[in-house]
């Protein structure tokens, strides 16, 4: 009798340990991506919500920095700068500049490829994104771009000295697509 309950709870354990195999199949984990914001607005986040509908969840750290971060296999940056959410974080646009600039650096010379987004579009460009975009953006192996975000050209102008692809989306949540397809390439997805 003792031996058919021991066997009744170690299948139970087996049931558990495949539904939760099943539930992640095909889920990227946090040690694949890590999400970033650089210039502390909000367009993060919502990149964030983009990939839960890819069934990726990264690992989300809006003030991450160099020595905090671990292996993984794609930085995301996400670059808008907002005053308010620079305010809100308790830092200035130097202070995030120098902790972008290092988090790159540490991301690129450990072999995680650097995935730069700018989902704000026009309305998030300025003189204050524009300082974050120029610092940023050379780091990048790809871009996703939303329309309006390059009006001027310079995601482009950054981009062609090393060919960096540029991709683009109508909106953020177009992203998803070339979100899709940069991922897959790089053996996310």
């Amino acid at each position: 009798m003792k031996g058919t309950k021991k066997m009744k709870k170690l299948w139970v354990w087996v049931l558990f340990a495949l539904l939760a195999l099943f539930l992640t199949a095909g889920a990227a984990s946090a040690a694949d991506v890590t999400l970033t914001s650089v210039g502390q607005s909000p367009d993060a986040m919502m990149v964030r919500v983009v990939m839960k509908g890819l069934n990726l969840v990264p690992d989300y750290q809006p003030l991450l920095k160099a020595e905090d971060l671990k292996d993984c296999k794609v930085l995301v940056a996400v670059v808008g700068g907002s005053s308010k959410g620079l305010g809100a974080a308790g830092i200035d646009k130097d202070d995030e500049l120098a902790r972008a600039k290092g988090l790159l650096e540490k991301a690129k010379a450990g072999g995680s490829k650097i995935l730069v987004m700018h989902v704000g579009g026009e309305g998030r460009r300025g003189t204050l994104s524009d300082l974050f975009i120029e610092s940023v953006a050379p780091f990048a192996n790809s871009m996703i771009i939303v329309d309006g975000g390059d009006n001027d050209g310079i995601f482009k102008r950054i981009a062609e000295p090393t060919n960096t692809p540029i991709l683009s989306a109508p909106n953020v949540k177009g992203t998803a697509e070339p979100l899709k397809t940069v991922l897959t390439e790089w053996g996310v997805l």
